[in-house]
């Protein structure tokens, strides 16, 4: 059986060394090449058409964002895993959307590295679990606000009136509250949305695709 063929792409030599001496300890994976920016694991690509690419982030003369879609983009086949000590979501989010199949903390441990290797190259999608949770709390956290605000049930039949023009009086007639009750719904959008009257709240809700008309 043919050994798994990876390049290994950071800027610190010590973990290039590392990472090449522990993979392969592997029997079948062999570290067919190093490189010390994306720039050089991009002519490395062209070059040796690596199977899996263990890729760093921040590198001088090109990051690993840069060259992650450089090579997807010329040899879609190369497979990528992001290797990083940094854990800001956005670099997961930007390295999974240009087509990376995996991303891992540089303190896995080798065993796990190995296996996510192997895991990857079967067509798998590599992302460690505590990434898994971040995302997926951002995601929580995010999408109430993304479409209305937090704006209540009634807060936004108050809103389609103000958009439709009608007054505190006329509102309260039709939902059937007083005119009172109106004015605490309106100062209430008027906090949610971040606006101080009524045409900017009308404004923003067409904007934003929260009121219909």
């Amino acid at each position: 059986m043919s050994s798994l063929r990876i390049l290994v792409v950071d800027d610190q030599e010590l973990i290039r060394e590392s990472l090449s001496i522990v993979l392969n300890m592997e029997e079948d994976i062999e570290v067919i090449g190093m490189a010390e920016n994306g720039r050089v694991a991009v002519e490395l690509c062209e070059r040796q058409q690596p199977d899996v690419v263990l890729m760093d982030i921040h590198m001088p003369e090109m990051d690993g964002i840069v060259a992650t879609r450089l090579i997807k983009n010329n040899w879609p086949q190369i497979r990528v895993i992001i290797l990083t000590t940094f854990q800001e979501l956005d670099y997961v989010v930007d390295a999974l959307d240009i087509g990376a199949e995996g991303y891992l903390l540089k303190a896995i441990h080798p065993k796990d590295l190995a296996t996510g290797i192997r895991l990857v190259n079967r067509g798998g999608t590599l992302i460690s679990p505590n990434m898994a949770r971040m995302m997926a709390s951002q995601l929580k956290q995010n999408e109430p606000k993304s479409l209305n605000h937090g704006l209540s049930e009634r807060e936004q039949q108050v809103l389609e009136c103000l958009a439709q023009g009608l007054s505190n009086r006329e509102t309260a007639e039709k939902l059937f509250l007083s005119e009172g009750t109106v004015k605490n719904y309106i100062s209430s959008i008027y906090s949610k949305l971040d606006v101080r009257d009524r045409l900017q709240a009308v404004k923003k809700a067409r904007d934003e695709g929260i009121v219909r008309n």
